[in-house]
């Protein structure tokens, strides 16, 4: 699996932004990258029928990321029941910036998921789900249904799926020459020395 922290150097090499900010992780533990699913919602006074997770829970695929795009309201739009069904659905990981609850029954399912915030305040008659596989802006990054977002306890990362081949080709790269770096530190050299034999950090 590819850190989130080179593939991060690869879009910068591309010129390409693609770091999530603002977001901690809650539950899960590892690195994991699936295709977006992304979801949009408002925050407002609604009636309670018109907060329908179902809307996008039973829309998962198998190794989606799901992006829930809730404008980062700390009002949660994502619980313990859905965890459960997002796991039964074989969803890759989950993303919202906003919030979630039941934060206990989210780690026992073993559902990777990172938030804004965590509150036991109800997205009943406050969130409604307003479209699911649009593009969203996420934490300041757009992001398309199916693109790549790779996730791990260092952070999350968007990569256009356009991009794809190119970026995953640098942060291969890249990965093997850290790999390379570790082995001259191993093998008695210095920083300096490592980094000038092979002209990389």
């Amino acid at each position: 699996m590819i850190a989130t922290s080179t593939w991060s150097d690869a879009l910068d090499l591309l010129g390409l932004d693609g770091v999530i900010q603002g977001l901690s992780l809650r539950s899960g533990s590892g690195g994991i990258c699936g295709r977006a699913m992304t979801v949009k919602e408002s925050i407002g006074e609604y009636e309670s029928a018109d907060f329908i997770p179902a809307d996008f829970l039973d829309a998962i695929e198998p190794e989606v990321f799901l992006i829930v795009d809730s404008g980062g309201a700390a009002i949660s739009t994502f619980g313990g029941l859905a965890a459960f069904t997002a796991v039964r659905r074989g969803v890759a990981g989950v993303a919202i910036d906003g919030a979630c609850r039941d934060l206990e029954e989210i780690r026992g399912s073993g559902l990777w998921l990172a938030s804004k915030h965590v509150t036991p305040r109800s997205g009943k008659r406050r969130i409604r789900v307003e479209s699911v596989n649009v593009p969203v802006v996420f934490c300041g990054i757009t992001i398309s249904p199916g693109d790549f977002i790779a996730g791990d306890e260092t952070g999350i990362i968007r990569i256009p799926a356009a991009r794809f081949e190119e970026a995953v080709a640098i942060a291969e790269e890249l990965t093997l020459r850290d790999a390379q770096f570790a082995e001259e530190i191993r093998q008695g050299q210095t920083f300096r020395a490592a980094s000038s034999k092979l002209g990389h950090v």
